[in-house]
């Protein structure tokens, strides 16, 4: 993989991490109230799971994988450029799906293209770059969001509906722009000859990075390869281990999901701006971003069902005290701050005892079962949070912290049969490879 092309899928990643936020504030500004949100977060959770399975099965069926990337770009820019363009929240909605849809489908093929023609040592190397350089585009598409909304409405003084579909264009431009340069610079399809599924899934599974957009975005799973999954052959070896951490999985998610998708409509309703907002998040994935390496080291020293017990507990205060904080910027930057590092801990450690509870034959397809309830997860409890918090965003921030807790209390369970299941010298970095 080369840098250029590792650039272009950064630039269409910056479209991602705007759009990720605007397009919420852009329905709030609508008039589209929190069950507005929260059908908006479902409806992105609903697209996103059948664009990852069926688009990465027709890529490798038909071998037209570079083609199925560079569309799915397409279609981002085009849903962007249609919210810019349009006042209709119905049609909002639909464009946003399309664009989850565009993002989860290029996943995996991206995933896939990564590795081409490369030897198998640098696999998961290559895989992690890609993840990390997609990070730090999410990342950026925050930052750019928050500077064309200060240069708007701060210099210029446009009214802020004006320079909400600015901030859409403006990243459907980055998206635009990343695809000419993934255009030029991905492999052709003669030379995308892909490696054995099984010595792929053995790499990447030890080569994925669970991105800062999960940090604050409530329906975004973490990166699977969706070639490998039987669904037949897990259900053969679920273990009663697994399911209930599969109950831990989904209650968590459901409340952050609560949480994230009425998120914009209390942050503007307690007298936060557009570029205020912008801020927050872009500390809240930042401080993702720069806790992930410390995760990785707490998992490895200390009891890893520990470890991300006290992540959920953590998080599951720090949910209502946003509300409680009110709008005291002082009180609720560094609450995002610890929101942020919150979710570094609960990705690395959950990839660690979703790896240690599986037998090692079926633990492919436990990771695409943990990111496919993730998602689901998310889209049912942005539906509740949605409609909790139009009767009070107490409500709905206390629901989506006990839904949280909730999940804490089923891995406090599950302490001991964690430690009798699991084996030492699994990690998420390293077990994948013991297939």
């Amino acid at each position: 993989m080369t840098d250029r092309w590792l650039y272009g899928w950064g630039l269409a990643s910056i479209g991602l991490g705007g759009a990720s936020l605007i397009v919420p504030l852009y329905v709030v500004s609508l008039g589209g109230g929190p069950v507005m949100l929260g059908i908006l977060a479902a409806a992105a959770a609903v697209a996103g799971a059948p664009g990852a399975l069926v688009v990465g099965r027709l890529a490798d069926r038909t071998g037209h994988r570079r083609g199925y990337v560079l569309g799915a770009i397409g279609v981002v820019a085009a849903g962007l450029t249609v919210v810019a363009a349009v006042e209709s929240i119905p049609i909002v909605v639909v464009a946003n799906a399309a664009i989850w849809f565009a993002f989860a489908a290029a996943t995996p093929v991206l995933t896939l293209l990564a590795v081409v023609g490369a030897p198998e040592a640098e696999w998961s190397d290559r895989i992690a770059r890609l993840n990390e350089w997609q990070g730090v585009g999410w990342a950026l598409g925050l930052l750019v969001g928050f500077l064309v909304v200060v240069g708007g409405e701060r210099l210029l003084g446009l009214p802020p509906v004006t320079v909400q579909r600015l901030v859409c264009l403006v990243c459907a431009v980055s998206t635009g722009a990343g695809g000419l340069v993934t255009a030029t610079a991905l492999p052709s399809e003669r030379d995308s000859s892909l490696p054995a599924p099984r010595r792929f899934r053995r790499a990447f599974q030890s080569a994925a990075r669970f991105g800062v957009r999960g940090a604050s975005f409530p329906v975004s799973p973490p990166r699977v390869d969706v070639r490998g999954l039987h669904p037949r052959r897990f259900v053969r070896r679920f273990t009663p281990s697994l399911a209930l951490y599969f109950l831990a999985v989904t209650l968590a998610f459901a409340g952050f999901g609560a949480f994230f998708a009425p998120l914009p409509a209390y942050l503007a309703s307690a007298g936060f701006g557009s570029d205020t907002v912008f801020g927050l998040y872009f500390a809240l994935n930042a401080g993702a971003a720069i806790f992930f390496g410390v995760s990785a080291t707490l998992v490895a020293r200390y009891e890893v069902a520990l470890v991300h017990l006290g992540s959920l507990v953590v998080r599951g205060v720090a949910i209502p005290l946003v509300v409680v904080a009110g709008g005291a910027l002082m009180v609720v930057a560094p609450i995002f701050v610890v929101i942020g590092f919150t979710w570094a801990v609960i990705a690395v450690s959950a990839a660690t005892l979703v790896t240690r509870l599986s037998p090692p034959i079926v633990r492919g397809e436990a990771l695409g079962v943990y990111s496919a309830l993730a998602a689901l997860a998310g889209g049912v409890g942005s539906i509740a949070g949605g409609w909790l918090a139009s009767l009070g965003y107490d409500y709905a921030f206390a629901f989506a912290g006990g839904l949280v807790f909730a999940g804490g209390a089923v891995v406090l369970v599950l302490r001991r049969r964690i430690d009798a299941d699991a084996r030492p010298e699994q990690t998420v970095y390293s077990a994948a490879g013991t297939e």
